[in-house]
């Protein structure tokens, strides 16, 4: 709770940054960003935030997914099968993916292989994900000692390569990403041409396919939450309808799924945002910004939002191909905004800038794009990003949810001809599995019911089994009337209490607006709260970012 309080706190702010609103787009005497036309010195635009020394990386980390190599040539049978035995518990930490680094001592010292030592380093590499069912993809090289006068053989290099493993239990590797920004952003145009495979025509036609009501196509604006896959080989190419006809058939070719989630940008619809970003979960949210409108309307309180709830956050800039001055203008006022947040923004230029800003994510960087969807112009870049970007749990943080007893989150209810009554949400803990019985609830008098889970779905998909962060959808019988979002499926074993009475502290974020309805979101499970009986206080906006609080009593839910 002190986090928060602190993130809109110029006070505790870094002292990189001095004096002035940080939404001010004008202030851009300090920005750090440079214009997105691609130039010779974008190698070193970044440098500070690829590595702290030319030569040097941190040491290698004892936990987590981050392998050092600095040779791997002909290695014994005894040592092979180490190397194996290592690469198993990296992928492990990983949940599925390892990064190793070729040419790096354990202190991050970049030594650097000649190109005949790189090649049987790698085809070793390859022979090591091979015996654990894996592939390798090399992300990048990078010389680390270049003789002018000789050849390419007698300079040193180092590689960083991504290998990969579909654990046992799951069809492909799942991230899930939030789409957020302001109205006429190019939220669902740019998701209808990565999951198309095909530009705009300059006047919205890409972003039908992502509408699902009619007063959607006629207005042109998201009001509900719209779902999109994405899907990458193990080789990094997109797998989308272009290739593929159908969502299943997605899903069966791809060894990584992102989930995109197509939220509502309008400030109507600001309440079915703040449920995506709540009650989803996502790992990543990706906040689209139009070049020639900037960051202004809804995309302050999206941005507000987003850092509110710590999802890591990157960047895109839409509409480049308007040109001009307003690209620059936009970049100038997120550099600005981003700042005073305490993020640190990063430019991607290129594939090493898109695979460095992955491994970055989940830090206070925040990676920002220049894209088109009409020239296609940076989606290389975006694209080569979500296939690199990992999952947001670690290994161990995962077993421990999926050991804790089972609750479900319940977002939708609907029934299904010949199937009967399916809830679809995320799993929060535990492990569910078909055959399982579990109770669902509370109902209007507090108590659960008991149900059976006949079939489980995810990504439109049969599924055994489903795990602690997953979403998935439940086929439950027999019939139980009165469900509704906000229930939760549980184990019936599990503690199960119900009050009326709570008392709740309230923040308000300084760019949204004054808080007056009487209902409120606290992630899925209290999905509609009715406050009777308040003692309310209206909150204005205050200077420098500065948030109050006030408590709610003596309230009632229903």
């Amino acid at each position: 709770m002190e986090s928060f309080l602190g993130l809109f706190d110029p006070g505790s702010g870094s002292s990189s940054d001095e004096g002035g609103s940080s939404w001010e787009s004008g202030s851009s005497s300090s920005s750090s960003f440079k214009p997105c036309s691609r130039n010779k010195n974008k190698k070193t635009q970044n440098k500070q935030l690829l590595l702290p020394d030319a030569d040097q990386l941190p040491p290698e980390p004892q936990l987590g997914n981050v392998e050092y190599k600095l040779k791997l040539v002909n290695p014994s049978r005894f040592r092979f099968e180490h190397l194996v035995t290592q690469m198993k518990w990296r992928l492990r930490e990983g949940q599925g993916e390892a990064i190793y680094e070729i040419g790096v001592e354990d202190s991050g010292v970049l030594t650097g292989l000649s190109a005949k030592e790189l090649r049987a380093s790698l085809q070793t590499l390859r022979q090591m994900a091979q015996k654990l069912g894996a592939t390798t993809t090399v992300l990048r090289e990078r010389v680390v000692s270049d003789c002018l006068l000789g050849d390419k053989e007698d300079q040193r290099r180092v590689a960083e390569v991504l290998v990969r493993k579909v654990p046992d239990d799951q069809h492909s590797i799942e991230v899930r990403v939030a789409v957020v920004g302001g109205a006429d952003a190019g939220k669902s145009t740019l998701l209808g041409v990565l999951t198309q495979g095909q530009l705009d025509n300059g006047r919205g036609r890409a972003r039908l396919n992502m509408f699902r009501h009619l007063h959607e196509i006629q207005s042109g604006r998201t009001s509900s939450i719209s779902h999109e896959i994405l899907g990458f080989d193990s080789r990094g190419n997109v797998l989308n309808y272009k290739e593929l006809v159908t969502h299943e058939s997605i899903c069966e070719s791809s060894t990584k799924l992102v989930s995109l989630l197509d939220l509502a940008g309008h400030q109507k619809y600001l309440k079915t945002t703040v449920l995506g970003l709540t009650g989803y979960s996502p790992h990543y949210v990706m906040l689209v910004v139009s070049a020639g409108a900037g960051l202004a309307g809804t995309a302050h309180d999206h941005l507000a939002l987003v850092l509110a709830l710590d999802v890591p956050l990157f960047v895109i800039v839409t509409k480049t191909d308007l040109g001009g001055t307003r690209v620059q203008a936009t970049l100038d006022a997120l550099d600005a905004a981003l700042r005073g947040l305490q993020r640190t923004p990063l430019l991607v230029h290129s594939a090493d800038d898109a695979v460095a800003a992955a491994a970055k994510a989940h830090a206070a960087v925040v990676p920002v794009f220049c894209v088109s969807s009409v020239s296609g112009d940076g989606l290389d870049l975006l694209r080569r990003f979500l296939f690199v970007v990992p999952p947001e749990l670690s290994a161990n943080e995962r077993d421990t949810l999926e050991q804790q007893p089972c609750e479900f989150q319940v977002d939708e209810t609907f029934r299904v001809p010949e199937v009967g009554v399916v809830v679809g949400g995320l799993l929060t803990s535990g492990v569910i599995s078909e055959g399982m019985n579990m109770v669902i609830g509370p109902m209007n008098d507090g108590t659960y019911k008991p149900v059976q889970v006949l079939s489980v779905h995810r990504n439109k998909a049969a599924y055994r089994v489903v795990r602690a962060s997953q979403s998935a959808s439940l086929a439950l019988h027999p019939e139980v009337p009165g469900l509704r979002k906000g229930m939760v499926l549980l184990s019936p074993d599990m503690d199960r209490e119900c009050c009326i009475f709570f008392q709740v502290r309230f923040m308000k974020i300084a760019y949204m607006l004054t808080l007056r309805q009487q209902m409120m979101y606290c992630f899925i499970l209290l999905l509609f709260i009715f406050v009777r009986f308040v003692n309310f206080v209206v909150l204005s906006n205050l200077k420098n970012g500065l948030v109050k609080y006030f408590y709610f009593v003596d309230s009632v839910i229903q």
